[in-house]
């Protein structure tokens, strides 16, 4: 019996340490501490990126050279790579027509301009005359004055047709317009060559001095401004450029939803050429400062692109657009304010209206 007793009470010591150790497994669970949320003020910076473009260098100044009439290539002065200064000859053309056509209106010319002489000498005379009261009918001297004026007519029309003939034989010598390279020629000597040639006969660019196309995607063009500095290379140079933005086109492309940025770049030392393509570095710099924060902070869902604000210890989803990328950093716009208190790592799981534990 003894036994029996010992043997309860055992027992019962076992099951109250037991159920004492529930108890504070079970106090450690309810006690435990949840983690809490971190937080940063919001603020505003001006966020600076830069902008990688494919561009294309051409010429500043070019310009196809084609004959204006039908003519044979009698002196070709130039070739290809040859530098031209603006008015000197480069090809002279012959047209033998051209040449009886003016022949034809010098003489033409020189017969009226004998006949006006002879008529307005008639018409003096007879106006003379007629200041003594008899001498010469009124009808006899309009006639003459009509003589006078018809020659004048006839004469002032050949001038004419002689200057167009001249303006004609001038065509068949083709002058550079400017300084610059000739960089195509498609003719040799003796080649027919006429208005309805479809290649050009030579190709004239100025090199000394390039012109850089870029075409700026819609995103960005608020970003650039005529007058800011860029660099750029080229894939046969190792160098380094600099140039300055001096024209924008103040529209965009509607094939390509872009806005033509151009720059000039003085090619002295003639290592560029027309043609190439280069990779301009365009730095992008903000006008204004603007709300820029961590990319853990906003959140890119199906329900739409936000960030999560704390009010009063609560949550409050915030819709955002995107701006800039850089680096961990992202630029955002929407309907928020300096030192607002912001969720640092956001998430799906936070719901409007949760207790937020800072």
């Amino acid at each position: 019996m003894k036994n029996k007793t010992q043997y309860s009470a055992l027992f019962f010591s076992a099951l109250f340490l037991l159920n004492s150790c529930n108890s504070k497994k079970e106090e450690t669970v309810v006690t435990e501490i949840e983690p809490k949320t971190e937080t940063f003020l919001l603020q505003k910076e001006k966020l600076t990126t830069e902008l990688r473009l494919p561009a294309e260098l051409t010429g500043f100044q070019q310009v196809d050279l084609y004959a204006k009439v039908s003519s044979f290539v009698k002196v070709l002065k130039v070739d290809i790579g040859s530098e031209v200064k603006k008015g000197q000859l480069l090809i002279v053309l012959e047209a033998p027509e051209i040449s009886s056509q003016l022949a034809a209106a010098e003489s033409r010319l020189k017969s009226m301009e004998a006949i006006y002489a002879t008529s307005k000498s008639t018409y003096s005379r007879l106006y003379e005359t007629s200041k003594v009261e008899g001498t010469i009918s009124k009808n006899d001297l309009e006639m003459a004055n009509g003589k006078k004026n018809s020659d004048y007519a006839q004469y002032q029309a050949a001038i004419a047709a002689h200057k167009e003939v001249s303006i004609m034989k001038g065509y068949l010598e083709i002058r550079a317009p400017f300084d610059g390279v000739v960089s195509a020629r498609n003719v040799n000597l003796g080649t027919l060559v006429g208005p309805a040639s479809s290649l050009p006969l030579l190709t004239i660019q100025q090199q000394d001095k390039l012109r850089l196309a870029v075409s700026i995607p819609e995103l960005y063009t608020g970003y650039l401004h005529q007058g800011d500095e860029m660099s750029f290379n080229v894939k046969s140079l190792p160098d380094t450029f600099k140039a300055t933005i001096q024209r924008m086109s103040g529209a965009l492309d509607l094939k390509l939803r872009s806005e033509r940025v151009e720059m000039d770049v003085h090619n002295t030392k003639g290592s560029l050429l027309p043609g190439m393509v280069a990779e301009v570095l365009l730095p992008l710099n903000a006008k204004d400062s603007t709300f820029v924060i961590p990319k853990t902070a906003l959140v890119n869902s199906a329900e739409g692109i936000f960030v999560i604000k704390v009010v009063n210890h609560k949550a409050t989803r915030v819709d955002v657009k995107k701006g800039r990328e850089i680096d961990d950093k992202i630029e955002i716009f929407g309907d928020l304010n300096s030192n607002d208190k912001m969720v640092k790592i956001a998430s799906e799981e936070i719901k409007e209206g949760d207790d937020i534990k800072e």
